[in-house]
C-alpha cells in the first residue's frame, strides 16, 4: 500500500473510532449506543474506495468498542463495519457510478441495510428475539442519521479535493 494511502488509512481510522465515540447514545436492550461513526465510513468509502473504507470501518468501529468497554462486540463489528466500507467503497467506485451521486447514495444505504441486518443477526444470537427487534430501530436511526451525515459531507469534500 502506497504511503498517501497508508496515512489516508490510518486517519480514517482515528476519525471513525473517535466519531464513534464522540457521540454515544444509550440502547438499553441490548446495551449498546447509537453513534455517527457510519457516516465517516461512508466519506471514507466514497473517497478513498473499499479497501481503505473497508479497513478503516472495520478497525475504526472495534477500536472504539475495545476503548468505549464493548470489548466482546469488537470482533462482530469489525466484520460487520469492515464489510460495510468494503460494500460502499468497491460498488461506489465502480466506472459510471462515481460521478452520479443518486446511485452512490443508495449504495450507501445498501451499506447501511448491511449493518443494521449484521448486528441484528448477531444480537439475535448473543441475546434473543426480544432485544434484537429491540435494539432494531435504533440501529435504523444510527444508519439513516450516517447517510443524512455522510453523503453531504463526502460531496463536499470530493468537491473540495478535485478543485484544489
Amino acid at each position: 500500500m502506497p504511503v498517501r494511502q497508508l496515512a489516508r488509512l490510518a486517519l480514517l481510522t482515528a476519525l471513525v473510532a473517535a466519531t464513534t465515540l464522540a457521540l454515544k447514545i444509550p440502547m438499553p436492550a441490548t446495551q449498546g449506543y447509537i453513534n455517527l461513526g457510519d457516516a465517516l465510513i461512508i466519506v471514507g468509502s466514497l473517497l478513498s474506495g473499499g479497501r481503505v473504507g473497508g479497513l478503516a470501518g472495520g478497525l475504526g468501529s472495534a477500536l472504539a468498542d475495545l476503548y468505549g468497554g464493548y470489548t466482546h462486540w469488537a470482533p462482530f463489528t469489525l466484520v460487520i463495519k469492515g464489510c460495510e466500507g468494503l460494500l460502499i467503497g468497491w460498488l461506489g467506485n465502480r466506472p459510471g457510478i462515481r460521478q452520479r451521486w443518486l446511485l452512490r447514495g443508495g449504495i450507501a444505504a445498501l451499506g447501511m441495510v448491511w449493518m443494521v441486518l449484521g448486528y441484528f443477526a448477531v444480537e439475535f444470537k448473543l441475546y434473543g428475539p426480544g432485544p434484537a427487534w429491540g435494539s432494531l430501530w435504533g440501529n435504523i436511526l444510527q444508519g439513516a442519521a450516517s447517510l443524512v451525515c455522510g453523503l453531504p459531507l463526502a460531496a463536499a469534500l470530493e468537491r473540495r479535493l478535485k478543485s484544489a
